[in-house]
């Protein structure tokens, strides 16, 4: 007896108002992509190239909203763990790949956004980021391990909705300029260092490894099943496709207008210089009310990213991944206090939130390469549709141009620099494990036998 069909029409069909106020797994995975890594990069991308990266603003929300249409169907016709479903159907080395992956980008993303969350609290205070990078970590933990994180996190969400807020009504007063601005929909990336690594940090900030793998896990935690497809193809195209491709280029257009000059470099805008931005609407006060949005994406953030490197290994490790299990609930709270390693680290942290997103889209194209491999073999009934795989090829052919294009800039730059070393040596581990999938599906596939 066949199986019965997804209904996908059911996102044109469905109860609109229960949708709304249904939504949930992909809004988490939109938190942390509209964070403070992405703010900086969309930021740093219109003050130092003005509109010439709009194309990649735009693509980086449809991307982002695609990779997310993947990951979640794998979730709903698994009912499982990605890690889990990637174990059983592919094999033990390959699961391990992915959790070594997902930890490694995560676990930077984490160490660089508390350095900026602390340097903010720093500059808002005057205490010291070294106090704040302790306090915050013992407030995640506390937090996240105990439940009682909800009105920190709804307060930090209030904090950057007044941003976003602020950045909208920024573009009725700053003079966009149209020709420029369609000039900047011809796809190209400026030379040099710079254009690379930017172009690769907002892609990164839509399609990341820690957002795919995140999404099986959330939407566990709802009780999702595939009857909720309607649903969740709407909370996917909500999130990522409207509320956080509005949130990028907003972001993105005042950065263009108000902030761009031949003098700045990516590498040396700050977050007092960004806030200038916000000059046309907030006044004098726009350097506050900047810096509190920053912080409060900081904090929404955080919260989202500590999940991840947990769920990942307890899946691996056949823990439960809720806080029932409480080995589940210490590796938790050890990621959160592990974070507070981030504010010692040196460096400026706007210039190094961009990297941390080109980093992550670096092992991207691998979790891409596994949502699809899967999708499209015997871990589900139902295999991908004809134009679902062309937008998973697309996708994954649009984040290996540009990690490699990012992987190339560091290699030519300065390979004696440690970070660039580290750089090369990942990206060339993840292509190699990448090929290495590739080449497995389509051995299996070749020698699958035909139905007859």
């Amino acid at each position: 007896m066949n199986e019965p069909r997804l209904d996908v029409s059911a996102v044109m069909s469905g109860d609109w108002r229960g949708y709304l106020s249904e939504m949930g797994p992909s809004w988490v995975a939109g938190a942390v992509a509209a964070g403070p890594a992405t703010m900086a990069t969309v930021l740093t991308a219109g003050a130092t190239f003005g509109y010439a990266m709009l194309w990649v603003v735009l693509l980086s929300a449809v991307l982002g909203a695609s990779a997310q249409y993947l990951s979640m169907r794998l979730g709903l016709l698994t009912e499982d763990g990605i890690v889990s479903v990637v174990e059983r159907e592919l094999g033990d080395g390959w699961a391990w790949v992915l959790v070594a992956d997902g930890v490694l980008a995560a676990g930077l993303a984490q160490l660089v956004i508390m350095q900026g969350l602390a340097n903010v609290s720093a500059t808002i205070t005057g205490v010291d980021a070294r106090v704040w990078g302790v306090v915050w970590a013992v407030v995640l933990a506390a937090g996240l391990a105990g439940r009682g994180y909800r009105f920190v996190e709804l307060l930090a969400k209030g904090l950057v909705a007044a941003v976003v807020a602020a950045f909208l009504a920024s573009l009725v007063l700053v003079p966009i300029d149209p020709a420029a601005a369609a000039g900047g929909l011809v796809p190209r990336i400026p030379a040099g260092v710079d254009g690379a690594l930017v172009a690769a940090g907002i892609l990164g900030g839509a399609v990341h490894i820690t957002l795919i793998t995140m999404h099986s896990y959330t939407m566990r935690a709802r009780g999702w099943t595939t009857r909720d497809y309607g649903l969740a193809t709407f909370d996917v195209g909500a999130s990522m496709l409207v509320a956080f491709g509005v949130y990028s280029l907003a972001i993105f257009l005042v950065a263009a207008s108000v902030l761009h000059s031949p003098e700045v470099a990516a590498s040396d805008l700050s977050a007092v210089a960004a806030a200038q931005a916000l000059g046309p609407i907030a006044g004098a006060n726009a350097k506050w009310l900047f810096l509190l949005g920053l912080l409060g994406a900081a904090v929404s953030t955080l919260g989202g990213n500590t999940v991840v490197p947990p769920f990942l290994v307890a899946d691996k490790l056949g823990w439960g991944t809720d806080l029932s299990d409480g080995r589940y609930r210490a590796l938790l709270a050890g990621v959160a206090l592990f974070s507070g390693v981030g504010a010692f680290l040196g460096g400026a942290f706007f210039p190094l939130l961009v990297l941390v997103l080109a980093f992550g889209l670096v092992g991207t194209p691998f979790a891409i390469a596994v949502v699809l491999v899967l999708l499209n073999g015997d871990a589900v009934a139902e295999p991908n549709s004809t134009p679902a795989n062309l937008g998973g090829v697309v996708l994954f052919a649009v984040t290996t141009v540009l990690a490699a294009n990012f992987v190339r800039s560091r290699a030519l730059s300065d390979l004696g620099d440690p970070l660039s070393v580290f750089v090369v040596v990942f990206a060339a581990a993840m292509a190699a494990a990448t090929l290495g999938l590739l080449g497995k599906f389509v051995r299996e596939t070749v020698a699958r036998p035909t139905a007859a």
